[in-house]
């Protein structure tokens, strides 16, 4: 099973009194409930993919949390991965580590980047019946303003009509824009599968 989550911000107290107010006592007390919550879901065989923004702390300690994670895990750098550059690190603990991935997630498209890309590769492919072939997942926004913009726009698009299909069968359609925000607090800092990040995605335009 592969799972999506994005900035958990290990050992960033202000996370808890300042833009997420994740109300923790302390970070040891966010800490061990955002592993207890990973725990929960994760099995040894699975895969997490997080899209940046893991841990604010230096190798040694981000190497610790890693390591009571379960799960193969991978990591699309965030702008807060400083642990990347430190010399204790051990980059092991992540299967890979990039910048910007794609992944075939059950003949789907998963394009993977810290930062919301509002026009990603193969965003207007469409299957037979209409389903997107391609889905964005960033973090970086958490639950901020900026997300609400990125909300607007993907409405906009979703109500907008072009004319979209093979050479030969052209319709109007709604325009495909797949933007998911794995933001870990939106799932109670459990990772989820690309179908329940669809959902979630789903409830929160028609709430907008």
């Amino acid at each position: 099973m592969r799972y999506y989550i994005s900035d958990l911000h290990f050992f960033h107290g202000g996370m808890n009194d300042r833009m997420d107010c994740r109300g923790f006592e302390n970070t040891e007390a966010m800490n061990e409930y955002m592993i207890q919550q990973w725990n929960s879901r994760v099995r040894h065989g699975d895969e997490v993919v997080v899209l940046g923004d893991f841990s604010i702390a230096r190798g040694k300690e981000t190497n610790d949390i890693l390591r009571r994670l379960k799960g193969k895990k991978y990591l699309v750098i965030g702008n807060h991965d400083k642990f990347l550059k430190d010399k204790d690190f051990d980059s092991s603990l992540f299967k890979w580590i990039r910048p910007y991935a794609e992944l075939n997630d059950n003949k789907r498209l998963a394009v993977l980047s810290h930062y919301p890309i509002m026009c990603y590769n193969g965003q207007y492919r469409l299957t037979e019946d209409g389903k997107p072939k391609a889905y964005m997942l960033y973090g970086h926004l958490h639950s901020t303003w900026d997300e609400e913009c990125v909300r607007d726009y993907v409405n906009k698009i979703h109500n907008h009509l072009n004319l979209l299909g093979s050479r030969d069968n052209k319709k109007l359609v709604s325009m495909p824009c797949e933007m998911i925000n794995c933001f870990c607090m939106y799932s109670d800092y459990v990772p989820l599968t690309l179908d329940e990040w669809i959902e979630i995605r789903k409830a929160q335009l028609t709430v907008n």
